[in-house]
Protein backbone atom coordinates (compact mmCIF):
# COMPACT_ATOMS: atom_id res chain seq x y z
CA UNK A 1 0.00 0.00 0.00
CA UNK A 2 1.68 3.54 -1.12
CA UNK A 3 1.41 6.69 0.54
CA UNK A 4 -1.55 8.03 -0.89
CA UNK A 5 -3.36 4.70 -0.62
CA UNK A 6 -3.00 5.02 3.64
CA UNK A 7 -4.21 8.64 3.45
CA UNK A 8 -6.97 7.65 2.07
CA UNK A 9 -7.96 5.11 3.99
CA UNK A 10 -6.99 7.06 7.18
CA UNK A 11 -9.75 9.50 6.02
CA UNK A 12 -12.33 6.93 5.02
CA UNK A 13 -12.37 6.17 8.48
CA UNK A 14 -15.37 6.68 10.95
CA UNK A 15 -15.41 9.29 13.05
CA UNK A 16 -15.39 7.80 16.21
CA UNK A 17 -12.49 5.54 15.21
CA UNK A 18 -10.50 8.54 13.28
CA UNK A 19 -10.53 9.99 16.65
CA UNK A 20 -10.01 6.79 18.81
CA UNK A 21 -6.99 5.78 16.90
CA UNK A 22 -5.34 9.48 17.17
CA UNK A 23 -6.17 9.15 20.84
CA UNK A 24 -4.50 5.77 21.69
CA UNK A 25 -1.59 7.04 19.65
CA UNK A 26 -1.48 10.21 21.83
CA UNK A 27 -1.87 8.31 24.97
CA UNK A 28 1.03 5.64 23.73
CA UNK A 29 3.47 9.10 22.77
CA UNK A 30 2.81 10.87 26.14
CA UNK A 31 3.65 7.51 28.10
CA UNK A 32 6.92 7.51 26.52
CA UNK A 33 8.09 10.49 26.78
CA UNK A 34 6.98 10.83 30.59
CA UNK A 35 9.45 7.36 31.33
CA UNK A 36 12.19 8.94 28.97
CA UNK A 37 11.84 12.58 31.14
CA UNK A 38 11.33 10.00 34.67
CA UNK A 39 14.84 7.83 33.24
CA UNK A 40 16.73 11.01 32.67
CA UNK A 41 15.88 13.11 36.09
CA UNK A 42 16.84 10.24 37.55
CA UNK A 43 20.00 9.66 35.59
CA UNK A 44 19.59 6.43 33.88
CA UNK A 45 20.66 8.05 29.75
CA UNK A 46 21.41 4.63 28.46
CA UNK A 47 17.81 3.29 29.58
CA UNK A 48 16.35 6.24 28.46
CA UNK A 49 18.16 6.30 25.19
CA UNK A 50 16.20 2.99 24.75
CA UNK A 51 12.99 4.56 24.47
CA UNK A 52 14.45 6.56 21.21
CA UNK A 53 13.00 4.28 18.40
CA UNK A 54 9.55 3.90 20.22
CA UNK A 55 9.45 7.39 20.91
CA UNK A 56 10.11 8.33 17.25
CA UNK A 57 7.57 6.01 15.78
CA UNK A 58 5.11 7.11 18.05
CA UNK A 59 5.43 10.53 17.08
CA UNK A 60 5.64 9.57 13.45
CA UNK A 61 2.27 7.31 13.85
CA UNK A 62 0.56 10.08 15.67
CA UNK A 63 1.53 13.07 13.28
CA UNK A 64 0.17 11.18 10.35
CA UNK A 65 -3.22 10.56 12.34
CA UNK A 66 -3.39 14.38 13.52
CA UNK A 67 -2.83 15.61 10.10
CA UNK A 68 -6.26 12.91 9.02
CA UNK A 69 -7.62 14.35 12.27
CA UNK A 70 -6.98 18.03 10.61
CA UNK A 71 -7.92 16.69 6.69
CA UNK A 72 -11.42 15.58 8.19
CA UNK A 73 -11.59 18.60 10.50
CA UNK A 74 -15.17 19.52 9.33
CA UNK A 75 -16.78 15.89 9.23
CA UNK A 76 -15.73 15.10 12.73
CA UNK A 77 -16.88 18.21 13.79
CA UNK A 78 -20.33 17.10 12.78
CA UNK A 79 -20.11 13.36 13.72
CA UNK A 80 -17.87 13.20 16.92
CA UNK A 81 -17.84 16.80 18.08
CA UNK A 82 -17.26 15.96 21.55
CA UNK A 83 -14.51 13.13 20.77
CA UNK A 84 -12.64 15.82 18.81
CA UNK A 85 -12.66 18.21 21.31
CA UNK A 86 -11.09 15.90 23.78
CA UNK A 87 -8.61 15.33 21.40
CA UNK A 88 -7.83 18.64 20.82
CA UNK A 89 -7.28 19.55 24.53
CA UNK A 90 -5.11 16.64 25.15
CA UNK A 91 -3.46 17.86 21.62
CA UNK A 92 -2.73 20.95 23.27
CA UNK A 93 -1.59 19.67 26.61
CA UNK A 94 1.14 17.49 24.88
CA UNK A 95 2.90 21.15 23.72
CA UNK A 96 3.41 21.34 27.43
CA UNK A 97 4.77 18.06 27.97
CA UNK A 98 7.15 18.16 25.22
CA UNK A 99 8.72 20.83 26.53
CA UNK A 100 9.68 19.62 29.46
CA UNK A 101 10.83 16.48 27.72
CA UNK A 102 13.18 18.80 25.80
CA UNK A 103 14.12 20.63 28.87
CA UNK A 104 15.54 17.46 30.51
CA UNK A 105 17.23 16.17 27.41
CA UNK A 106 18.88 19.43 26.78
CA UNK A 107 20.15 19.40 30.60
CA UNK A 108 20.77 15.70 30.30
CA UNK A 109 22.84 16.68 27.26
CA UNK A 110 24.90 19.44 28.90
CA UNK A 111 25.68 17.92 32.20
CA UNK A 112 27.18 14.96 29.89
CA UNK A 113 29.55 17.41 28.03
CA UNK A 114 30.41 18.78 30.99
CA UNK A 115 31.17 15.25 32.27
CA UNK A 116 33.62 14.52 29.37
CA UNK A 117 34.88 17.94 28.99
CA UNK A 118 36.77 17.77 32.62
CA UNK A 119 37.37 14.42 32.04
CA UNK A 120 39.72 15.53 28.86
CA UNK A 121 41.19 18.64 30.61
CA UNK A 122 42.11 16.20 33.53
CA UNK A 123 44.11 13.57 31.29
CA UNK A 124 45.33 16.64 29.59
CA UNK A 125 46.37 18.36 32.76
CA UNK A 126 48.54 15.31 33.59
CA UNK A 127 50.36 15.30 30.51
CA UNK A 128 51.88 18.61 31.54
CA UNK A 129 55.73 18.39 30.61
CA UNK A 130 57.51 18.21 33.83
CA UNK A 131 61.23 19.60 32.63
CA UNK A 132 63.08 22.12 32.89
CA UNK A 133 63.81 24.85 30.03
CA UNK A 134 67.72 26.10 29.77
CA UNK A 135 67.01 29.08 32.70
CA UNK A 136 65.73 25.64 35.40
CA UNK A 137 62.62 26.55 35.21
CA UNK A 138 59.58 24.33 34.53
CA UNK A 139 58.87 24.01 30.85
CA UNK A 140 55.93 26.64 30.01
CA UNK A 141 54.83 24.14 27.35
CA UNK A 142 50.92 24.10 27.07
CA UNK A 143 49.16 20.42 28.30
CA UNK A 144 48.66 18.32 25.20
CA UNK A 145 44.75 17.88 25.33
CA UNK A 146 43.92 13.99 26.17
CA UNK A 147 44.46 11.99 22.66
CA UNK A 148 41.54 9.85 21.74
CA UNK A 149 38.52 11.51 23.82
CA UNK A 150 35.69 12.87 21.61
CA UNK A 151 32.27 14.28 22.82
CA UNK A 152 29.41 13.01 21.23
CA UNK A 153 26.80 15.75 20.45
CA UNK A 154 23.69 14.13 19.33
CA UNK A 155 22.17 12.76 22.88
Amino acid sequence: MNAAQRLDQLDSLDANELCAKTDSKLSALVNVMNRETMLLRAGHLKEAGTLTPEKTQLSQDYVMLARAVKREAKRLKIEAPEQLNQLQARHESLATQMADNLRVLATAKTVAQDILSDVAKSVGASEKPKTYNDSGLLSSQKPQVARGLSIDRAL
